[in-house]
């Protein structure tokens, strides 16, 4: 049960660097958007369940179960809450320039 934890644990940490290596990378808040709100959400699960995993059974599983199941309702919702404002502030999704 421990390595089936760290695997997932460090599956989720794979994740989460790629989505922060694509807020650093990507041009503006729509494609920003894009690719946390997809690669957080797998991310935290994988991270979550590996340290469910690895708490046993027992009330802290039960927090955790609850924090994931909130995540995935409020992931969606933040992310596109987020776009909506960029959008209704003015700001128009990134296009290469043709030289």
């Amino acid at each position: 049960m421990q390595t089936l934890s760290i695997i997932f644990i460090v599956s989720g940490l794979f994740f989460l660097l790629v989505a922060a290596i694509g807020v650093i990378r990507l041009p503006d808040v729509f494609s920003r958007s894009h690719a946390v709100s997809l690669t957080d959400s797998l991310g935290a699960f994988l991270m979550l369940v590996g340290i469910a995993l690895h708490e046993g059974l027992g009330t802290n599983t039960l927090k955790i179960l609850v924090v994931l199941a909130l995540l995935y309702i409020l992931d969606p919702v933040i992310s596109h809450a987020t776009v909506r404002a960029a959008l209704r502030s003015g700001l128009k999704p990134w296009k290469k320039e043709i030289s």
